[in-house]
């Protein structure tokens, strides 16, 4: 005898656990541990939804599940709208290997009349919702992930070889205020590495250049043009704008130190990168939660030591390399996840396609970051990276 709707669904409630709303407020008022799971469709969850639940619709239940819920042994609670679409996703997911699975009964509807709390996801365009479809399927970014990029801040320094594709990057991702800082004109001898720029644009200052790619790429990406060269009497007006990360893609050491006091007097993450011939380096210096600049380099090199790409060259594709890798750092740090490289040294040789990872220590006696700092303002970096005191 063949099975109804009806009797479908009174075997698997009797299968699964059942969730009063009312207790299901106590426990999350009480904060007690659980992953909260909303299996509506998109339309539905984006009206508003239970605070700290997760997205998988029921439809993508099965194909979802061990990336979004990984811990098989975790409580799982979900809810729907009326209790009957979570009761068969809880079903599934117990047959799916689940131990501990619950199903609230009556859903959301109810919640609401109840006058319970609700939180509506961040609104996003059509547009936006298919430009950044791809970071809304991740967990880790998701609708509230992606907001935080669209809020974001991300201040580079040098529209060259690694501003060039942490900057295109950044504003594909949807970072919503690039600041780019560079004086100099795009140059023929830049288009090897700078894809940034182009032919077109060759004698066109590097900042109006870099933001005709940018707008071009994202226009919701709005670009803060700082056509000038970084230095004490600047630093504060520009590093005062409220940014979340900085990405140095500086190519000199006198700016490298200017920018690690800066940043600690202003307390912004720093992600350095550079590049040397064929290899090339990243980290991240979390002002005094790690080690900083000075740190890593207490004193320069002499300058025959560090001869500039100009000098020695460089492989074209290695700045895209170091540059993409300084992007990531920005993102993480914007979205608070991952692990930023604060305390390690990434380092990439190109020729034997090899990384290597170094550990980095704070220096409790930096002058800079140290226990007891004796760089309280600005010093002469000209003079300091050229031997003077």
């Amino acid at each position: 005898m063949s099975k109804t709707y009806s009797d479908l669904f009174s075997e698997v409630k009797h299968a699964i656990q059942l969730l009063p709303l009312e207790e299901l407020k106590t426990r999350l008022d009480r904060k007690d541990p659980l992953t909260l799971v909303d299996v509506r469709e998109k339309d539905e969850f984006r009206q508003g939804f239970i605070p700290g639940a997760i997205h998988i619709p029921r439809g993508f239940l099965e194909m979802q599940a061990e990336q979004k819920l990984p811990d098989k042994d975790q409580e799982i609670v979900l809810y729907c709208a009326g209790g009957t679409r979570s009761a068969f996703a809880a079903k599934t997911l117990l047959e799916l290997g689940y131990q501990n699975v619950l199903s609230v009964n009556p859903g959301f509807v109810r919640w609401k009349d109840m006058a319970y709390p609700i939180e509506a996801p961040p609104h996003f365009t059509e547009a936006q919702l298919e430009r950044y479809s791809r970071h809304l399927l991740l967990p880790e970014v998701g609708e509230k992930g992606q907001q935080k990029l669209l809020a974001g801040r991300v201040l580079l320094l040098g529209a060259g070889g690694l501003g060039s594709p942490a900057a295109l990057y950044l504003a594909a991702a949807g970072v919503g205020t690039l600041g780019l800082v560079d004086a100099d004109t795009v140059d023929a001898s830049n288009l090897q590495r700078q894809i940034l720029h182009a032919t077109s644009r060759l004698g066109v200052p590097k900042v109006d250049s870099a933001e005709h790619a940018i707008r071009d790429l994202n226009p919701d990406v709005k670009v803060k043009k700082y056509q000038e060269r970084l230095l004490s009497e600047n630093v504060d007006r520009i590093f005062g704008e409220g940014w979340d990360a900085i990405v140095d893609g500086c190519d000199n050491f006198p700016t490298r130190y200017l920018v690690n006091d800066a940043s600690l007097f202003h307390k912004i993450p720093v992600v350095h990168g550079s590049i040397f011939r064929f290899d090339g380096q990243v980290t991240s210096f979390m002002p005094f939660d790690g080690p900083c600049y000075r740190c890593l380099y207490p004193e320069p090199p002499p300058p025959e030591h560090a001869p500039s790409c100009a000098e020695a060259g460089v492989l074209g594709i290695l700045p895209g390399i170091i540059g993409t890798l300084q992007a990531t750092e920005a993102i993480k740090i914007i979205l608070g996840q991952g692990e930023p490289l604060n305390g390690r040294l990434l380092t990439y040789d190109s020729m034997r396609m090899a990384f290597r990872t170094l550990r980095l220590r704070r220096d409790p006696s930096c002058p800079a970051c140290g226990d007891n700092p004796t760089i309280k303002e600005y010093i002469d970096y000209e003079g300091f990276c050229a031997g003077g005191a």
